[in-house]
């Protein structure tokens, strides 16, 4: 179901489940006023692949910027984890695929033993933009602030079609925080092979985040992969092929083959 306050209607932004012809599963997560739309380039080559991919619309989203500014981080939590569970009752190897706020969550539920493996794209581990950590603060006085130059993408077609909220409420900015400071305190806990990505261009998620999970969490194969032409929505933009490629193949080789 698109989102009433997407900048595009005529893209389908709803959340998809795609068949695969092997056991193994993926549980794909979109960002913050985002939708499935932006991850389902991942979802539809893992698909290909044989690998099921199933991609909810998390809560507070595909409606308005006031339904998502009244969601707490741990209803997003607690609905992915939901997912994650039902997948594994059916299906071995399961896996988590994120964008962004969608891979905090990814990484929070890989800390908790739900996957095997997991792809994170554009994890924002800190906002480095001026005055965020007033958020808490702010969101008081500024339910949302404007997103004047539309979605975090290098590609000028996709950024115009991309299917977002108009604008960032300030409370999600605090929600997000208070996710970061739990995947923060996670990352020790986690042990399994991490694919992370990200673009180039990136002005949400500083590259810097790419090396604090690698040398935070416990894993023993991690692999980081930097996208020249890309900006934060990697999937959709210029080298989302490309993304897409390597990420079948990190999954496939940590035990998703057909």
């Amino acid at each position: 179901m698109p989102s009433t306050d997407a900048r595009t209607p005529v893209v389908d932004a709803g959340p998809f489940d795609l068949p695969g012809r092997g056991s193994a599963a993926a549980l794909c997560l979109h960002g913050l006023t985002g939708t499935p739309y932006e991850v389902r380039p991942l979802a539809e080559a893992l698909s290909r692949a044989g690998i099921r991919a199933v991609g909810p619309l998390l809560p507070g989203h595909g409606k308005d910027v006031e339904e998502c500014r009244r969601t707490p981080h741990e209803a997003w939590v607690e609905s992915a984890r939901g997912e994650a569970r039902a997948l594994r009752e059916a299906h071995a190897p399961v896996f988590g695929v994120g964008l962004s706020m969608g891979s905090l969550v990814t990484l929070l539920l890989a800390s908790e033993g739900l996957y095997e493996a997991a792809v994170c794209v554009g994890t924002p581990i800190r906002l480095r933009q001026p005055g965020v950590g007033l958020a808490r603060y702010l969101k008081h006085l500024v339910p949302r602030i404007p997103k004047t130059t539309g979605s975090d993408i290098s590609d000028p077609e996709a950024r115009a079609r991309h299917p977002s909220l108009r604008s960032m409420p300030v409370a999600s900015i605090h929600e997000l925080q208070k996710l970061q400071a739990r995947v923060l305190a996670a990352l020790p806990r986690i042990e399994i092979p991490l694919l992370i990505a990200y673009g180039a261009l990136d002005s949400t998620a500083h590259p810097d985040d790419a090396r604090a999970i690698v040398e935070g969490v416990a894993s023993r194969v991690v692999e980081r992969q930097m996208y020249r032409r890309s900006a934060h929505i990697v999937p959709v933009d210029y080298d989302g092929p490309v993304l897409a490629e390597a990420v079948v193949r990190f999954l496939v080789d940590s035990g998703g083959g057909a």
